[in-house]
């Protein structure tokens, strides 16, 4: 093998990365209007994926999958990455981290109540977003604008500063009977929404859960559910080629190697020109990427 050959080889090599997969870390590096830098992380390898759009991706699935919490060998995986012991003993795994409403800690039946004290028992903000439409949603202070990019959002902005994430998710029921409260992920893969007075719909909506927030403030504490006054809504931009006219999932279950061109990213999800890929699903997974 000549120098030449060896240089090639190289960095081919160079672009091969493996490792457990995890949620691609997510950046925003300044408020109203900048692009989200997302990382693929694949153990300690953290591959910088807006670098790389229209460039084809391999990736294999080698069938080891490993609990992201306890790091055992599994089968199965359940609600994104964990074995079937842990999503039955953990807090972070129970019904109310959807449903916040239906609180444990504040029930006496949490499975972990230092994690709920340390998680649930801060701050949380109410907040309206555009995604696949207006919905609305909640989330830790520490988890803006991670939360919002997530789910693909292009606009957000927060309505309510509430001191639990359960008194967060009795006004969000609140505002479900007013705005919806999921995201159509087909849609939101799609393309773009409309862009909404976010400010307005938020004072609209405010005025329409006047009557339930006074209410709450009264039975929990004056300081309980306070209103978020002159925010300037956040618009996100995502690293996007070209969306698919038709969205088709891909599933390493299924297949286990995908391949395509990286057409864009979004939320969670990769948009190949073969199909789009939501890495968080497949949490836990060792896979090997090549560029």
């Amino acid at each position: 093998m000549g120098e030449w050959d060896k240089l090639i080889g190289e960095t081919y090599k160079m672009t091969d990365f493996s490792g457990r997969l995890r949620k691609m870390q997510v950046q925003l590096s300044e408020q109203g209007g900048a692009q989200v830098r997302y990382d693929m992380v694949l153990d300690s390898h953290r591959i910088n994926l807006n670098l790389h759009l229209g460039k084809t991706l391999r990736l294999v699935h080698s069938g080891e999958i490993n609990c992201i919490h306890c790091d055992r060998k599994i089968k199965k995986s359940f609600n994104q990455g964990y074995c079937y012991p842990c999503f039955k003993s953990l807090a972070q795994c129970d019904l109310c981290i959807m449903s916040p409403e239906r609180c444990h800690y504040d029930a006496g039946t949490c499975r972990e109540p230092e994690w709920g004290e340390e998680f649930c028992m801060q701050d949380h903000y109410v907040y309206l977003a555009n995604s696949s439409g207006l919905k609305v949603g909640i989330t830790r202070g520490t988890q803006i604008p991670t939360r919002w990019i997530d789910q693909g959002a292009i606009q957000a902005i927060p309505v309510y500063r509430v001191k639990t994430r359960h008194y967060a998710g009795l006004v969000e029921v609140v505002f479900k009977q007013h705005v919806a409260d999921k995201t159509n992920w087909r849609a939101m893969l799609k393309g773009s929404p409309e862009l909404l007075d976010l400010t307005t719909k938020a004072e609209e909506l405010k005025a329409q859960v006047a009557v339930e927030v006074t209410a709450f403030n009264d039975q929990y504490g004056l300081q309980s559910v306070q209103e978020c006054n002159d925010v300037i809504p956040t618009t996100i931009e995502y690293p996007v080629l070209e969306y698919p006219v038709k969205v088709t999932s891909q599933n390493f279950d299924k297949t286990p190697e995908i391949t395509g061109t990286l057409m864009g990213i979004k939320g969670q999800y990769l948009i190949l020109d073969s199909g789009v890929l939501n890495l968080r699903k497949f949490a836990g997974y060792h896979i090997t990427l090549s560029i």
